[in-house]
């Protein structure tokens, strides 16, 4: 009787359900994060599981709050992923937040 689901290649949402050290290459949840203020446009790099509230350096604006896990992005905020020296800007609105976090897994190798 031949195996229902295939082992050596899972499906991406099979994968996600896991905890993050039983997948089958292990990658952590969290991720950096470049914001760019709406107000003077300066970029500040948040980690994604902040526990404190982030300020913009440049005109206090509170770029995200933090919630029990992940932190919540404040509406209007632009943001990027930091893959390394240049990163992609995504403009955030609600939404898209689970596209993002499906680019943020190859953050890490």
């Amino acid at each position: 009787m031949p195996l229902a689901r295939d082992l050596l290649h899972p499906s991406l949402e099979e994968e996600k359900k896991k905890h993050k050290k039983k997948r089958l290459v292990q990658s952590p949840n969290s991720y950096f994060m470049d914001v760019k203020c709406p107000g003077c446009y300066k970029i500040t790099t948040v980690f994604s599981h902040a526990q404190t509230v982030v300020l913009c350096v440049g005109c206090s604006t509170v770029l995200c709050q933090p919630t029990g896990g992940k932190a919540r992005l404040t509406e209007g905020i632009h943001l990027g992923y930091n893959f390394s020296t240049s990163s992609p800007t995504l403009v955030f609105d609600g939404s898209h937040l689970s596209m993002c976090e499906e680019l943020s897994r190859f953050a890490f190798p």
